[in-house]
């Protein structure tokens, strides 16, 4: 469990004490490189002054230590691109290990919330949620239902009534033309007096009509 717990700092400074290393002997090999570059040109120099002097055992000596100088750099060089791909190698690696890391970091997270919460909480849950809808909607119902004189109410004799209200609001429509409408002027001979109308004796339905309207307006 140690391990497991001190195991990733210990490999991450290890990684970074290489990184670190590394760096300082690649900056090294850099100066020692100036170094050489600057002595194969003085040597350069060196060899043209022989040269214009016409001591030419001489200028061949600089050339050859010249040529000395450069192989160094060149195995300089070499070595600057060994340590390259080694601290792009140790990065990439160093980046694999932490995605590694992460990633089993989430995996283990969700093993610990799937062990928390498992499918029968899960079932128990939704169980209860349903049964406290249904007691809810019940509670609804029971506040909604008709209590004291309201409750003895027929319904079914409410809309026999509702029927026979809309029924007679119809006929009452229907006839309201006939009864409003103007009547046509008689033309009465002169000197005859103008009889009486005779008045209409109502129907049943027209009574219970009238009588209708009576208890509405109460």
């Amino acid at each position: 469990m140690f391990n497991r717990l001190f195991g990733k700092p210990k490999q991450e400074t290890n990684a970074l004490t290489t990184l670190d290393k590394l760096n300082e002997t690649l900056e090294m090999l850099e100066k020692k490189e100036k170094v050489l570059l600057k002595k194969a040109s003085v040597e350069v120099e060196r060899a043209k002054e022989y040269s214009r002097a016409k001591n030419k055992r001489a200028a061949i000596q600089c050339l050859k230590r010249k040529r000395l100088y450069e192989q160094q750099i060149e195995q300089l060089g070499n070595f600057q691109l060994r340590i390259h791909d080694q601290m792009i190698m140790l990065e990439g690696a160093k980046a694999t290990t932490e995605t590694v890391d992460a990633l089993r970091t989430g995996a283990s997270a969700m093993k610990a919330m799937q062990k928390a919460t498992n499918i029968d909480d899960v079932d128990k849950t939704m169980d209860e949620i349903n049964e406290q809808t249904e007691n809810m909607k019940q509670i609804q119902e029971a506040l909604s239902t008709p209590i004291g004189a309201a409750a003895d109410f027929d319904e079914d004799e409410l809309e026999a009534e509702l029927e026979e209200l809309e029924g007679a609001e119809l006929e009452e429509q229907l006839l309201q033309p006939a009864t409003t409408a103007p009547a046509a002027p008689v033309q009465v001979p002169a000197g005859r007096q103008q009889a009486r109308p005779v008045p209409q004796k109502r129907t049943a339905e027209e009574d219970e009509l009238a009588e209708l309207q009576a208890e509405m307006a109460l």
